[in-house]
């Protein structure tokens, strides 16, 4: 059986900072399955998951809290998108 990961790269300027670094880490400890390395030369978090845990909006909230803004760098998962009730329209 094939075994999914999840991997998303956010980019948050003035995340090198030691402050930030460690309010992050403290964070995201917490996550059950959620595996994460910090470039503090790029101000760059990559994140992995086993399982959809996290909805990007919840990561977001994450960042924001801490006075980050992130952006995501490439596709986000469809499994980590919001989960909303509401569906995109197909033209």
């Amino acid at each position: 059986m094939a075994r999914t990961m999840f991997e998303v790269e956010i980019y948050a300027r003035g995340l090198r900072e030691m402050g930030n670094i460690l309010e992050l880490d403290r964070q995201l400890v917490q996550i059950a399955g959620l595996r994460y390395k910090v470039d503090t030369n790029h101000d760059i978090v990559y994140l992995e998951f086993d399982e959809p845990t996290l909805s990007i909006r919840d990561i977001r909230t994450i960042f924001l809290k801490l006075g980050l803004e992130p952006l995501i760098i490439g596709a986000i998962p469809p499994e980590l998108q919001s989960r909303t009730k509401t569906e995109r329209l197909s033209v």
